[in-house]
């Protein structure tokens, strides 16, 4: 068993160790077809059953905005959705011409849209917000510079960054990886690392904006290393979990260090949970071989207690899972009709799923996790009555 090398010059180890495979049985994942917390959501003629085949929305890393790319074929437009009040409300943002439909999105903490455009030889970033005027709403567009689009070179956006005001986007080419800070610096793309071999994922691993781990392919292996930011992209090895196993780090939580693994270490690919800076070692819960199913939101504010996290999974049916490390129960739901396929976790745990249908375009269902079952109790039969004394006087003669 290995133990994986630790990022330097952090406060919490950036430790996970060696695979152990959970042996005990797990309980049967329960079948939950309704939830009493899910509000029934609107019908509206020949809307289609499951998720809406709509773009992903994008949300803000405090969760107060969103954005997507409305519209369809040749008349999309981004769109701004606002989450942090009392109720959300979605703000259009067309400018003279529709967005190509492989533009990407991204809602930063002060209310801006960051998108990100392939145009001819170069990949441009703008910043778009709504601007108020005396002729009706206008759009506001900050042009932020462009990177130019080599032969092979593969360019997309990471997830918000923490401190909510960056934003990076990691640019694939044919031996190295570069990841350019793209708005939050002093001027246009900024060029902030080069990481060897090519990466993809991108996962946060702390509240500033520093740690970026990266899934990088090097010699035939995929493994998560992290690269720091902070002291010009030095990169670390994050999980080495077996020698010759694929690695993949899907989610993170910075307060509570609880990390969502997929890995083909226990013989085929399978998701795990790890602890960032623990001894101990990543788990493969049986109640986690669910198929195709990806992690994509985590609760935050668990300080230190990373068993207690709730985890969303989506799966690969369109429908939802909620989990717990601490439980070792996958409580399945049903999608809400037209759900975007993203959402938040509270601090208190309440999960907000963010849908839109013709009835309702900007809504958001809110549900908390169940609680898990109580164990089974084996109960054993009573012990038999002992034999009642018979008195001499009745005893048979003998």
């Amino acid at each position: 068993m290995r133990k994986l090398a630790s990022c330097p010059e952090v406060t919490a180890r950036m430790t996970v160790c060696a695979t152990e495979i959970t042996t005990n049985t797990a309980l049967p994942d329960p079948e939950i077809p309704e939830v009493p917390e899910v509000p029934e959501l609107p019908d509206s003629p020949g809307a289609p059953e499951g998720p809406a085949p709509a773009p992903a929305l994008a949300v803000s890393a405090d969760g107060a905005y969103a954005a997507r790319l409305a519209g369809e074929g040749e008349a999309r437009y981004p769109e701004r959705w606002t989450l942090g009040g009392p109720e959300p409300y979605a703000v259009p943002l067309p400018l003279a011409q529709p967005e190509e439909a492989d533009s990407e999105v991204l809602a930063l903490a002060d209310g801006q849209v960051l998108i990100h455009r392939r145009v001819a030889d170069r990949h441009e970033f703008s910043l778009l917000y709504p601007s108020g005027a005396a002729s009706g709403p206008r759009t506001g567009e900050f042009r932020l510079g462009a990177v130019d689009a080599e032969e092979g070179l593969r360019v997309r956006l990471l997830p918000p960054s923490p401190d909510g005001c960056g934003a990076f986007a990691l640019a694939v080419g044919a031996g190295e990886s570069t990841v350019w800070r793209v708005a939050g610096g002093s001027g246009g793309p900024e060029r902030v690392a080069v990481v060897p071999g090519r990466c993809s994922g991108g996962v946060w691993l702390d509240r500033t904006g520093r740690l970026l781990a990266l899934d990088r392919e090097a010699d035939g292996r995929t493994k998560a290393v992290a690269v720091d930011l902070g002291r010009g992209g030095v990169v670390s090895p994050l999980l080495q979990i077996a020698e010759d196993s694929d690695d993949r780090l899907l989610l993170a939580a910075p307060d509570s260090g609880l990390l969502l693994i997929r890995s083909d270490a226990p013989g085929e690919p399978r998701l795990g949970w790890g602890v960032l800076g623990s001894e101990r070692p990543v788990r493969f819960p049986e109640c986690l071989r669910l198929e195709d199913a990806h992690p994509f939101a985590v609760q935050p504010g668990q300080v230190l207690m990373p068993e207690t996290c709730g985890v969303a999974l989506r799966l690969g049916d369109g429908g939802l899972a909620l989990w717990r490390p601490a439980d070792r129960y996958v409580f399945r739901l049903g999608a809400p009709q037209g759900w975007l396929g993203s959402g938040l976790w509270t601090p208190d745990g309440r999960l907000c799923l963010p849908y839109a249908t013709p009835g309702v375009p900007c809504g958001v269902v809110s549900l908390s996790q169940p609680a898990a079952p109580p164990p089974p109790v084996r109960v054993d039969p009573p012990p038999a009555p002992a034999p009642r004394p018979v008195p001499l006087q009745q005893a048979p003669l003998g």
